[in-house]
């Protein structure tokens, strides 16, 4: 009874860790704005940017690095909070983030990408830039999703500033997402990436198929995983490693990886 009353207060009262592995703090203010737009009455959304790093991440040595520094903001952060969301499309660091800690971690990617899996067979993904393309294959791949992908469609072309992407690229955008509709016969399409957190809303109604957004997905996952108070994996391989010494490392990570926290 104590374990049912007390979930139901984390419920009224969650916590969730909004982390933005990315260094620009406009992008972190987009995927907030977002997910209050999404978030149930009781949750309290807090956002966090990346100390060091790159202003966005859109290649694979920028995702390594990114993940690292993910895991270095979890370990700091990671016990005033119920769960927390890697609010970065290809979902950096976020396997190593369910190994070390206890609370549920959800990856923007995943969420989107498992949401329009119940909405419809196939999913397209349309993002703003090319350089995305590789990445965000390989996380399609990771999480098993290839046979429910129907494509992956990018822009190709500049653009300004990363927090203006979508509205300087929203009429293109809209026309890559119907192409990925009547040419790939996607069922459901994806605007990825972080510049884009809440054009979904926007641009829904001009889009023949549903559209999911990437904030709002990882926003709901996150609540429901709280709700659904999972146990923390004693085996399998999302079981806590062994501890170890490390050199170097910020001290609340080395901590975790040492079983000091």
């Amino acid at each position: 009874m104590n374990d049912i009353k007390s979930l139901h207060l984390r419920l009224e009262a969650m916590r969730i860790l909004l982390l933005n592995p990315n260094t620009s703090p406009s992008l972190t203010a987009l995927l907030q704005t977002a997910g209050e737009a999404a978030k149930a009455a009781g949750t309290e959304l807090v956002p966090i940017t990346a100390p060091r790093g790159v202003p966005y991440i859109a290649s694979r040595a920028e995702a390594q690095i990114g993940g690292a520094i993910a895991l270095e903001m979890l370990a700091e952060h990671h016990r005033d909070y119920d769960a927390a969301i890697i609010a970065a499309f290809g979902d950096p660091g976020l396997m190593g983030a369910r190994e070390l800690f206890d609370l549920p971690v959800v990856g923007m990617a995943e969420a989107a990408m498992l949401a329009a899996c119940m909405l419809g067979r196939r999913f397209s993904i349309v993002t703003f830039a090319r350089a995305l393309g590789p990445w965000y294959q390989e996380c399609v791949e990771m999480h098993g999703l290839s046979g429910r992908c129907a494509s992956i469609r990018m822009l190709d072309e500049r653009f300004g500033a990363i927090s203006d992407v979508q509205s300087e690229k929203e009429d293109l955008l809209v026309a890559l997402a119907g192409r990925a509709v009547t040419e790939d016969e996607a069922d459901v399409v994806i605007l990825a990436g972080a510049p884009l957190a809440g054009l979904a809303a926007r641009v829904r109604d001009r889009i023949a198929v549903p559209v999911v957004d990437q904030m709002a997905a990882a926003v709901k996952m996150a609540e429901a995983l709280v709700a659904l108070a999972p146990r923390k994996a004693t085996a399998g391989t999302f079981r806590r490693p062994p501890a170890k010494s490390t050199i170097g490392l910020p001290e609340a990570l080395a901590r975790r990886i040492s079983h000091q926290d």
